[in-house]
């Protein structure tokens, strides 16, 4: 079997293995939301959702990036013929997740009442930060955990870790949604967070590694590497939620607790049930890319391997979308959020820029060109805030769908234009021929949306959802004998 063939098989594994685990996290999804929607409403999402992006600010400052140059300083050392060649970098990965949590509570409860009049514009939640600043522990517990799992490429068992993480999550959730209505925000994101570090924990630990005492100073000089890219992916993620809560505040501001809640209730449809291939990117994709970061010709290749492989494949899934998202929306949440529809629907296309563009973002972080990195963080996330901003003052929620998409065009482009200078990143024909067939059958679906007369608009969707599956189909098993593939998966 040839290197190219094994490649996109093993892109295409590893999407079918985190698509699946993703699938059953959506219908976990599926059922917190709508349990959300009709014990808690609209206002309760809002409240959720305001509570957790302050969290992750916090989380994301104090967490050092750890989630990202974990991986990085793992993958590089790991040697699979001796599980112990990487003893002293999961030592010192754990170690720093455990002492970076501890300060991310610490400064919640300091702050906690400074922290809810920001966001709130009251005193009123000063507890509630204090009692969930326990989540940031868990939080960069269950990082350090995954990191392990992700280095060693224990795929099979981060799925699992963050399947049975969520269910349980939930079950134990379900009376307190039942029973104490919007006073269950605060005891589920703890319980949801707790069985997350709980599971990532038990699968981590089966690897047994040599046991191995560091000295503080050890701790400083050998985690440095860890901390310098951290420091980059830290203020890039920091950007990042520093935007996305200020987009928050100012709906919250303008509008009502309401409109986040709306706002939320989009971006979770777009970002976590259509996002599915983003999940494996940044679980396999990113190792692979670390390991051959110093050869730009191979870095090239298998980039554009990601994007042929991502652009077939978010294809159908955002042509379905297209067909069915009124009724996503109102099976998810309730006949309360029909006015998101638009919003959603134009902010679909975003997606197939994303995928392309952020496959190309990770050379980046291959790199580990943090300069670059945090330089295209600023400006990225300064465009996004513009965008909504004007977006939702000028055209409401459809403004913000519109933003989205606007993004990850302008993203795909500069990116494009980047690794091109920097690292000799060039497009193949063939990778910029089916990008524009995608994209043209995206847009032809998107205008079936206006059309009036509902059976012949149900016919065009059924036709171009086969087309659309059929095509990417085709595409896919002229790289791989797919019926071989799915054969072996069995």
């Amino acid at each position: 079997m040839s290197e190219s063939k094994k490649a996109y098989q093993q892109i295409l594994k590893t999407t079918s293995l985190f698509g699946s685990v993703q699938v059953f996290s959506i219908i976990i999804s599926i059922v917190r939301n709508m349990l959300i929607a009709n014990f808690i409403g609209p206002i309760g999402i809002g409240i959720a959702a305001l509570l957790s992006s302050t969290l992750s600010i916090i989380s994301g400052l104090s967490g050092l990036g750890l989630e990202m140059s974990g991986v990085k300083h793992i993958s590089e050392s790991y040697d699979e013929t001796n599980l112990n060649s990487i003893s002293k970098q999961v030592t010192i990965v754990r170690r720093i997740a455990l002492i970076s949590g501890f300060i991310g509570v610490i400064i919640v409860m300091i702050f906690s009442k400074w922290l809810s009049i920001l966001t709130f514009g009251n005193e009123d939640y000063t507890f509630s930060f204090v009692l969930i600043a326990i989540t940031l522990l868990f939080k960069q517990l269950t990082s350090a955990e995954n990191v392990v799992l992700q280095g060693l490429r224990k795929l099979k068992d981060l799925a699992k870790a963050s399947f049975y993480g969520n269910l349980v999550g939930l079950l134990f959730s379900i009376p307190f949604y039942y029973f104490y209505k919007i006073d269950s925000i605060v005891p589920t994101i703890i319980i949801a967070s707790f069985f997350s570090m709980v599971f990532s924990i038990f699968f981590a630990r089966k690897n047994k590694f040599e046991t191995i005492k560091i000295t503080n100073s050890e701790l400083v000089t050998d985690g440095r590497n860890i901390i310098k890219l951290g420091i980059a992916l830290t203020f890039s993620g920091l950007i990042t939620l520093i935007v996305a809560h200020l987009i928050q505040l100012y709906l919250n501001f303008s509008n009502g607790i309401e409109v986040v809640g709306f706002y939320n209730a989009g971006f979770t449809l777009l970002n976590s049930y259509v996002g599915i291939l983003f999940v494996a990117m940044s679980t396999d994709y990113y190792p692979r890319l670390s390991a051959i970061c110093n050869d730009n010709r191979k870095l090239n290749e298998v980039v554009l391997q990601q994007i042929y492989i991502g652009v077939l494949i978010i294809t159908p899934i955002i042509i379905m979308f297209f067909a069915l998202s009124d009724k996503i929306i109102y099976i998810l949440f309730s006949i309360k959020f029909k006015v998101i529809l638009m919003m959603v629907s134009i902010g679909i296309f975003g997606m197939l820029f994303r995928i392309v563009s952020f496959s190309i973002g990770y050379m980046i972080l291959a790199k580990a060109d943090s300069k670059i990195f945090i330089k295209t963080s600023i400006g990225f996330n300064l465009l996004y805030l513009l965008l909504s901003v004007f977006g939702y003052r000028y055209f409401g929620l459809v403004g913000l769908g519109i933003a989205f998409t606007l993004q990850y065009i302008f993203h795909l482009i500069i990116l494009s234009i980047i690794a091109y200078k920097r690292y000799n990143f060039r497009f193949s024909k063939e990778v910029v021929l089916l990008f524009t067939i995608c994209l043209f059958i995206c847009v032809i679906t998107f205008a079936l949306l206006f059309l009036d007369n509902k059976n012949l608009k149900i016919l065009f969707f059924v036709l171009l959802v086969f087309f659309s599956s059929l095509f990417s189909l085709k595409k896919i098993d002229e790289k791989i004998d797919i019926i071989s593939f799915l054969k072996r998966k069995k």
